[in-house]
């Protein structure tokens, strides 16, 4: 079959988190499967559009493009393949809102996974897969709240680091929270001398960091920004506002 006649398709890959992209190979092994597909049905893959975004939400980057994508060749009829059903979403209304939202930019959906029909027979089995594939996601977010819940329960932190700590792995402990020296005495002296009124502003403060050798700088001429300042004292009081409401047994 010329390429002038080949039927086009453009493939979408989608993992959770960014951090998944470094880890593994999620992205690359949907596009080897669905290149694979596109081989046996003869179509000619002329774009590929990745997201790195939980598949709750319906606005993501790489989703956009594609349908700008597909709006702007909407001659070439393309097919969209995702690997999975999962790929596209996992929830419900997301599924059904992106799979309208693709029909009307000019796109069909297929997958080697699913058959993708509009009998009645065929949009329950589509209905009872998205289904799963939220469930799934919901699942995975109860199991997750409960480990770090319970331990935090037990006396280990579990959030984003503050400034001045790291994470250590320790055996039969997991990751633990240490000082980060010399960082956390660099802080610790500009949060306690800002808290007992010896530095009385936060551009005293700035000026106390700045001239700390080992406190690292964001402009030039070894100066801080003002954000930061902020920042940093913000999340101090967000640390203990996080372990009191949201993970208490109350909430």
């Amino acid at each position: 079959m010329s390429q002038s006649k080949q039927q086009k398709a453009v493939i979408y890959c989608r993992v959770s988190s960014a951090a998944q992209t470094k880890r593994g190979d999620g992205l690359g092994s949907q596009d080897t499967r669905c290149r694979e597909y596109a081989r046996m049905k003869g179509y000619q893959v002329v774009a590929r559009f990745d997201d790195d975004l939980t598949g709750k939400v319906v606005e993501r980057p790489g989703m956009k493009a594609m349908l700008a994508h597909l709006r702007n060749n909407r001659t070439d009829n393309c097919m969209v393949l995702i690997d999975d059903i999962s790929r596209l979403a996992r929830d419900v209304e997301a599924h059904w809102e992106l799979r309208r939202t693709i029909l009307r930019a000019g796109g069909k959906l297929e997958s080697p996974s699913i058959e993708f029909k509009q009998d009645a027979d065929s949009r329950m089995v589509e209905n009872v897969l998205a289904g799963a594939a939220q469930h799934q996601r919901e699942k995975n977010a109860e199991q997750t709240y409960h480990r770090m819940r319970a331990r935090l329960m037990s006396g280990y932190w579990v959030f984003w680091r503050p400034k001045g700590y790291r994470y250590e792995k320790t055996r039969g402990q997991g990751k633990m929270l240490v000082r980060d020296e010399p960082m956390a005495s660099i802080v610790q002296e500009a949060l306690e001398g800002f808290a007992c009124g010896r530095l009385e502003s936060q551009v005293e403060v700035k000026r106390f960091l700045e001239n700390q050798p080992d406190f690292p700088k964001d402009l030039p001429d070894e100066q801080i920004r003002n954000q930061r300042i902020t920042d940093m004292r913000s999340e101090e009081r967000r640390v203990g506002k996080e372990c009191r409401s949201r993970w208490s047994p109350y909430h």
